[in-house]
């Protein structure tokens, strides 16, 4: 058994070489992520050709969102300020690209939710903007090559979101005070809106994933759990609002995972020509696809043949002839190809990070225990490479949301872990997305009850598996991952020896309150249903009983917490008031805060600061290994 070599913390969070590829739609060039002074800029290529150039200039923050037009000569991408959310459209000029961008929506303080470019209307963008008013979202219309910008509906102010079709129709979902979620038809002539189905908020705390309108205009693609305990793909009648189901499977649920991270794939894979469904993206231990197209059939089974990973981004051009694609993989994670169907010929385009040797890098295992009140939990263990599997430092890795939802994939921070010889457990406990809608629903007012049950029950399978120390035990999380780490210190603070919090809740009653405009529409499904209402006294003081900051004297164990001042959605004054909380007990906390990140971090001197930190300080109380540099 060969010890794997210390991998410096640069090569697991530098930028990678290239990423996010795609071809564009007349199969003549490809475009992809790549640094120029130390950001991460878009570059266009050729396909027959290595030859490349940058046309966008960001030299501040990382590009990692951007979208081809159907006029060859306009490329668009977003870009937000630090980390404070607000996303704005930026146009580029291939025809000149060392032309700076053109800000398409440039308005202080002003977040585009979401935008589209219908095909029936040819040149321009539909972008949903809180221009207005930064509590209400309305429709524009945008000239790509002019930047003039229509209003076209206006919110009348019960419309959380907006979606459309390929010749502009409009739709909204609309979230009751009550709770739930209704999807509606706009009708542009009166400026009204007509309810065609409502579904359950507490089934779908995330919100209706997808929501893609039919190519004709007169259905939308759903992911609803309607009569069923799985979310499955199902067709809304627009007319009518019945539901026929298009595409289930038997055991797993549609990847809804995309709804929070666009740096992960959307449930369906669709034609960039006619915008008909190829393909629904199902998740299990790991992904399942179901090809409903014949033509995406043949191709798949093609693409499959370049990895054992699983498909990730798709892109085609407009015949669906020349392909582009990337592949999610534990260990050899994002690479890229290119593949024409017509002649077979198929080609590596890049690998993000070449410098890491996957041989030195740790798959993830799928696990799965029985909770203490015999519901079946979920998990992903990964094991340091080379060394015998007994006894070793644990960390527990809790996601966010907390209904997203752990899988398999390369993770820099789960990587870095396992190289410094940590095991390392991500659990899916109660609450998270794709287990089914019982699942789901067993978090119902469990926030610092069973839902924390299970991660204490997940340690506990760990140590009688052999695989943790209990003396080891760490903890890391953000958001609610990092609200996670800190009722680990403060309710159950014997189970472990460190706790690591990213961006924590301390205080939900004082979360909820500060969350921003764009996000309070959301949380009547979830928070408000799962939690309580902070407007309500009876339901306030049961928040703060599960709060952190409400069990400050029971903090004992040595603490990080890492905090980025731009964040919106959990404010710093969280990890500022239990800091020092924590501290006026005379209990070591170490506090990072950087002044030019959010919610995400994500510039890499930065990540490498916080992770370098993180590596002393889990070293020094769990033993695990430390880079030279550290000592």
């Amino acid at each position: 058994m060969t010890l794997a070599p210390i991998i410096p913390i640069e090569d697991f969070f530098k930028s990678p070489v290239a990423t996010g590829g795609s071809i564009s739609p007349d199969g003549t060039k490809i475009a992809y992520l790549a640094p120029e002074q130390g950001r991460l800029n878009v570059w266009i290529r050729g396909v027959d050709t290595d030859d490349a150039v940058c046309v966008t200039h960001d030299h501040h923050r990382d590009v990692h969102g951007y979208h081809w037009t159907v006029d060859p000569r306009w490329l668009l991408y977003t870009q937000d300020g630090d980390g404070d959310e607000n996303w704005h459209i930026f146009r580029v000029d291939l025809e000149n690209p060392d032309a700076p961008a053109v800000d398409l929506t440039p308005f202080p303080g002003v977040r585009t939710l979401d935008f589209w470019q219908p095909s029936g209307l040819p040149g321009t963008i539909v972008a949903v903007l809180n221009r207005r008013r930064l509590d209400l979202l309305d429709v524009h219309r945008i000239d790509i090559a002019t930047g003039e910008i229509t209003t076209i509906a206006e919110n009348p102010g019960h419309i959380s979101d907006w979606f459309g079709g390929r010749q502009g129709e409009l739709f909204a979902t609309v979230i009751p005070a009550t709770g739930g979620h209704e999807i509606h038809a706009w009708d542009p002539d009166t400026g009204t809106s007509r309810l065609i189905t409502a579904y359950d908020g507490a089934d779908l705390p995330m919100g209706l994933t997808p929501t893609c309108v039919t190519p004709d205009g007169t259905g939308i693609w759903l992911g609803s759990n309607r009569d069923s305990d799985l979310i499955r793909l199902v067709r809304l009648d627009v007319a009518t609002g019945e539901e026929t189901v298009v595409d289930s499977h038997p055991a797993y649920e549609i990847d809804t995972r995309g709804a929070v991270f666009p740096a992960i794939p959307g449930p369906l894979i669709r034609s960039e020509r006619t915008g008909e469904l190829l393909a629904v993206r199902y998740l299990g231990e790991r992904q399942v696809i179901h090809a409903l197209d014949p033509h995406f059939a043949a191709v798949y089974e093609q693409l499959s043949r370049l990895s054992d990973g699983d498909l990730a981004f798709v892109s085609s051009d407009e015949a669906e002839r020349r392909w582009v694609v990337s592949f999610t993989h534990d260990t050899d994670h994002g690479v890229t190809y290119y593949y024409d169907h017509e002649t077979g010929e198929s080609r590596e385009l890049f690998r993000p990070y070449p410098h890491l040797d996957p041989a030195a890098l740790a798959d993830k295992r799928p696990v799965a225990f029985t909770a203490r009140d015999g519901l079946t939990v979920h998990a992903y263990l990964t094991l340091p490479v080379g060394v015998e599997p007994a006894r070793l430092p644990l960390v527990l890795v809790v996601h966010g949301g907390p209904w997203f939802r752990d899988g398999n994939g390369y993770e820099p921070r789960v990587q870095l872990l396992a190289n410094r010889g940590y095991a390392v457990l991500q659990v899916n406990m109660r609450g998270s997305s794709g287990y089914s809608k019982a699942f789901t629903r067993a978090a119902l007012h469990e926030f610092a009850g069973r839902m924390h049950d299970d991660l204490i029950d997940a340690v506990d399978w760990a140590v009688k598996e052999g695989y943790a120390d209990p003396a080891r035990v760490g903890i890391f999380g953000g958001s609610y991952g990092g609200y996670s780490a800190l009722v680990a210190v403060t309710f159950t603070p014997d189970v472990f020896a460190a706790s690591v919090d990213f961006c924590g809740i301390s205080n939900l009653a004082n979360f909820m309150r500060t969350l921003p405009e764009f996000a309070r529409n959301q949380i009547g499904n979830n928070w408000y249903m799962y939690v309580g209402n902070p407007d309500i006294p009876e339901e306030e003081a049961d928040m703060l009983a599960r709060s952190p900051i409400s069990k400050v004297d029971q903090v004992r164990t040595p603490l990080m917490v890492i905090q980025g001042s731009n964040d919106v959605r959990v404010v710093q004054e969280e990890s500022d008031l239990m800091v020092e909380a924590v501290r006026a007990r005379g209990v070591e906390v170490e506090y990072l805060v950087k002044a030019d990140e959010g919610h995400r971090f994500q510039n890499p001197e930065n990540l490498i600061d916080v992770y370098r930190a993180m590596e002393r300080f889990l070293g020094r109380h769990l033993g695990g290994r430390q880079s030279e540099r550290e000592g």
